[in-house]
């Protein structure tokens, strides 16, 4: 039995010890996130495909404004850096339980930013736009106007939030990109979505040629949102200073077609 007993606990034993390299003996306790971050020498960041922000080139790599914002974050930082697309509505979860170490994604400075996240300082302008057919947009010039309409706007957005605020009937759909297919194949009359997305992905020269940007609903400012208390926003903070001073960030800006915050 004594024998028994000793295997049993030797196999404990060495369980405990695989499951503890699972961690590739980084401590997932450390009080610094930036040190949790560093130790294990990878920045994950949650995105969603949304231009001119994050999408793929022509290759299949990440680009776009945060993702070369990012990149070069992660460099100052001297780690390396992953993309992961998630799902917008489980942004805060993918978070708190470390599948993602951030959330940078044109994301919208708000009240539930702020009290699920240790928000960024902001570092984009942005407002949230309605979008249609191009040949209607000039007979709906106020919000009363828009009431009649069938909305497409992507689930746990700001665009869904601006929606639902105004009183409009509105599906939710799993992206901004696919807010805008609503509209092309006349499944909605108008969707809602970022002024950036709207500026890159509609009118002449775009996939959506036939589309146009109507009335702005908000105005709103984007940050960068890391685990509660993380000590990383302010670490960001310092390293936005530091680019826009390179100017590197006013370069982004530019080539992007993007206003920074104050």
């Amino acid at each position: 039995m004594k024998k028994i007993i000793s295997i049993l606990l030797a196999a404990v034993m060495a369980f405990a010890m695989l499951a503890g390299c699972g961690t590739k003996g980084v401590n997932t306790d450390v009080d610094s996130d930036f040190q949790y971050i560093v130790d294990k020498g990878t920045m994950i960041v949650g995105i969603t495909d949304y231009a001119p922000m994050d999408y793929k080139d022509e290759n299949g790599e990440w680009t776009g404004f945060d993702a070369e914002f990012a990149r070069e974050v992660a460099k100052l930082m001297g780690v390396e850096i992953e993309f992961i697309e998630i799902d917008w509505d489980n942004k805060f979860p993918e978070l708190e339980s470390k599948s993602i170490d951030c959330i940078w994604n044109g994301m919208t400075i708000t009240d539930e930013v702020k009290l699920n996240t240790e928000c960024s300082k902001a570092y984009v302008k942005n407002e949230q736009v309605v979008v249609m057919n191009a040949d209607k947009v000039e007979n709906y010039k106020d919000i009363e106007s828009l009431k009649s309409l069938k909305f497409a706007a992507e689930s746990g957005s700001a665009g869904e939030a601006a929606a639902l605020d105004n009183g409009f009937t509105v599906t939710a759909v799993l992206a901004q990109t696919d807010a805008l297919l609503e509209v092309a194949s006349g499944s909605a009359d108008a969707c809602i979505i970022d002024g950036t997305m709207a500026a890159a992905m509609t009118g002449e020269g775009t996939s959506y040629a036939n589309l146009k940007a109507g009335i702005a609903l908000t105005s709103e400012e984007y940050g960068i949102g890391f685990r509660k208390g993380s000590d990383m926003a302010q670490k960001v903070n310092e390293y936005m200073a530091q680019l826009t001073e390179n100017g590197v960030l006013p370069a982004l800006a530019e080539k992007y077609e993007l206003m920074l915050a104050d």
